[in-house]
């Protein structure tokens, strides 16, 4: 501590510099594109959800609090959908697109822009030489235009774009191509530009694809059962087939076998992959090192890039660029490939606080890799605030004594955020209350949920907070300990959380916990949790996996 300076002059100075900064930050997330340098700040605090194309990153489109779409920049062969081919500076807005809140946004080389709606209809504007937009012509649409034909009666929830060609994929998990198929990216069988959406059928016929993601000239597919799939261009081996052959229908990346792919990202003519278990995989173009092996030679099959043992939850990249970026699960951010014309062969550790940085810092051109969210003022006015307060004995008027260590916290808070603490709140005047079912780490972690709604709780962890959350009948919490749990599982600690999830009753998570079980079940079989498996639910694990055909040869 500071000579002359209070504990509690430090601690109030340090949440006004914190949110100060932190409002900065939040005001800076979509000024840090130079399109949008001449926006005011008012401007800037209204938007919360972005894009940047277009050749030298000077094209935006943007969604209001309100959900009104605006756009600006050079409006090259119309893509900012305004109805005409006029520059603008300042933002215009696009009547036709307010209201229809976008789920899902991608753009091509030309540009075209395609857009899924909450609804799961798919609009398409821009360049359209090769049929891009799906309308079965070749005209140039200046106004954003309802793609119809065979998606109708489908809901979109996911599109991508490649240099002059669109997929999109819908809640059945079935995928439809069109546009540009020199080296057979629509997926069709031949090289024929596809007019109007066509469903990309053949290895893909009766699978549920989950993601999608397109390179310049080629496609990719992750399946719910951790397959990877792709097609199109392929003289980089971007395809990941270990060869330099064009595919003109989805093949199986045979060399991933037994690993659970969970995310796809493709960058101008390389491939990255996650797995779920926190793993990046690449292949393709590396004379940039955009594949992160520590060199430049291109890689025709998948490659296991070396992330310092991080576990690894969003892998990221651009058709545009040749940049690759990933996020760890303890929120630090890593780059490589090409960056700012140099050439970064391995992945390095960044002050980023999101992927989306290393695009708008150091991406040629420095274009969004995906439709960008922001969060706004109102949220960081109450929530952040709020955060802040949490465990600080200032102005706290409650106590919780666990296993010897206090937590701060405020009755009037608890009362509105938790059915329970209102019942016993209302029955006690206690300014100090102890507790014995539960650790400190999960009862801390509980408590600074109800004044943030997030948890930051490792897997293992979130196993006790998961009992409690069940105890309270906190549902939302309940949930996204789940998530937590998903997104930390191992070979190691797969049947501790499988355990667990039984145990709380965790439906969802039962499945996922034991669907990871059987696709990596020789490992699972091998460790220490297995063999001190409870005898009742081995049993019934055996059997699900029997019938799950887990032990077929």
């Amino acid at each position: 501590m500071l000579r002359g300076q209070s504990r509690d002059h430090l601690a109030v100075l340090h949440i006004r510099l914190h949110c100060y900064f932190y409002l900065l930050s939040s005001m800076l997330d979509v000024g840090k594109w130079p399109v949008f340098a001449l926006l005011p700040p008012e401007e800037l605090r209204l938007i919360r959800q972005a894009c940047v194309f277009g050749s030298a990153a000077n094209e935006a489109l943007y969604v209001t609090v309100n959900d009104e779409v605006f756009a600006l920049g050079t409006n090259c062969s119309g893509c900012l959908g305004l109805g005409d081919l006029q520059s603008t500076i300042e933002p215009r807005r696009i009547d036709v697109l307010c209201g229809k809140k976008i789920v899902s946004l991608s753009y091509g080389t030309g540009p075209h822009v395609v857009i899924a709606t909450a609804d799961g209809e798919v609009y398409a504007w821009g360049h359209n030489g090769y049929s891009q937009l799906g309308n079965g012509t070749t005209n140039h649409g200046l106004t954003p235009a309802l793609v119809s034909t065979n998606l109708l009666s489908k809901r979109v929830t996911e599109v991508a774009c490649g240099s002059h060609h669109t997929i999109a994929l819908t809640t059945d998990g079935e995928v439809y191509a069109w546009g540009y198929n020199n080296s057979g990216q629509v997926g069709s069988g031949s090289t024929a530009n596809q007019p109007t959406p066509r469903r990309v059928s053949s290895c893909l016929q009766n699978k549920v694809v989950v993601n999608i993601a397109c390179g310049q000239l080629c496609s990719m597919a992750v399946l719910d059962n951790g397959e990877i799939y792709g097609w199109g261009y392929n003289c980089n081996g971007q395809l990941g087939l270990g060869n330099n052959g064009n595919q003109q229908t989805p093949c199986r990346i045979a060399a991933l076998q037994g690993v659970n792919i969970v995310q796809v990202a493709c960058g101008y003519a390389h491939t990255l992959a996650l797995t779920d278990e926190g793993f990046v995989y690449a292949w393709g173009a590396n004379s940039y090192g955009q594949l992160g092996t520590g060199n430049k030679s291109n890689q025709a099959l998948p490659t296991p890039i070396n992330t310092d043992k991080e576990r690894i939850v969003e892998v990221a990249a651009c058709h545009t660029s040749h940049t690759s970026a990933a996020k760890t699960q303890s929120g630090q951010v890593l780059m490589w490939g090409q960056c700012r014309g140099q050439a970064v062969a391995s992945p390095h550790l960044t002050h980023f606080s999101s992927t989306d940085d290393v695009f708008a810092c150091f991406a040629t051109p420095a274009v969004t890799w995906h439709l960008l969210s922001v969060d706004g003022d109102d949220y960081l006015t109450v929530a952040q605030s709020l955060k802040k307060e949490f465990d600080s004995p200032d102005i706290s008027d409650l106590k919780f004594l666990v296993d010897g260590k206090c937590i701060h916290v405020h009755k009037a808070l608890l009362k509105i955020r938790c059915e329970h603490f209102r019942t016993l709140l209302n029955e006690t005047d206690q300014d100090a209350i102890e507790i014995h079912q539960f650790s400190y780490l999960v009862y801390r972690a509980f408590l600074e949920y109800l004044y943030t709604d997030t948890i930051n709780l490792p897997p293992e962890d979130a196993i006790g907070l998961l009992d409690l959350a069940t105890f309270y009948r906190e549902t939302r919490l309940k949930r996204l300990c789940q998530e937590t749990i998903k997104r930390g599982i191992s070979e190691e600690n797969a049947i501790t959380l499988l355990s667990a999830a039984v145990k709380y009753e965790a439906r969802d998570l039962e499945e996922f916990c034991f669907k990871f079980c059987v696709n990596h079940l020789t490992a699972v079989t091998q460790t220490q949790a297995f063999a001190d498996m409870d005898h009742d639910l081995l049993k019934n694990f055996i059997s699900k996996a029997s019938r799950y055909g887990a032990f077929k040869n």
